[in-house]
């Protein structure tokens, strides 16, 4: 089973910056693979943030869009998501991913407090 360890997370003041990480236990392999970051705030369901995949095409959730930065460094198995001009609509647990060969593994999560 693949393990992720998220790691980056913690307080910040609205405007601020923050960069999250994520780290694969294996080599990512798949040309197919995908990796992701999600987000959940209490007494709300997961939202997918944004996506990046093995040749690099990233996807955006509008409420990031211009704010948030995903990549990738395939040499390492790590993927990130730079957050910029947070605000407190985006504390929330942030949970990374990969999906490949049909499957999807989640961290376990690192939570991300916006202050006003």
């Amino acid at each position: 089973q693949v393990q992720l360890v998220e790691s980056g997370g913690g307080l910040v003041q609205a405007g601020g910056s923050m960069r999250l990480s994520c780290a694969a236990s294996i080599k990512i392999s798949s040309s197919s693979s995908m990796m992701s970051w999600s987000r959940q705030a209490p007494g709300k369901q997961r939202e997918l943030v944004a996506s990046i995949t093995a040749s690099r095409v990233t996807f955006y959730a509008d409420f990031v869009k211009g704010r948030f930065t995903i990549s990738r460094d395939s040499a390492e198995n790590m993927w990130y998501l730079q957050m910029n001009s947070l605000n407190p609509e985006d504390t929330a647990v942030y949970y990374c991913a990969l999906t490949q060969y049909g499957r999807t593994d989640w961290g376990q999560g690192t939570q991300v407090t916006v202050s006003s």
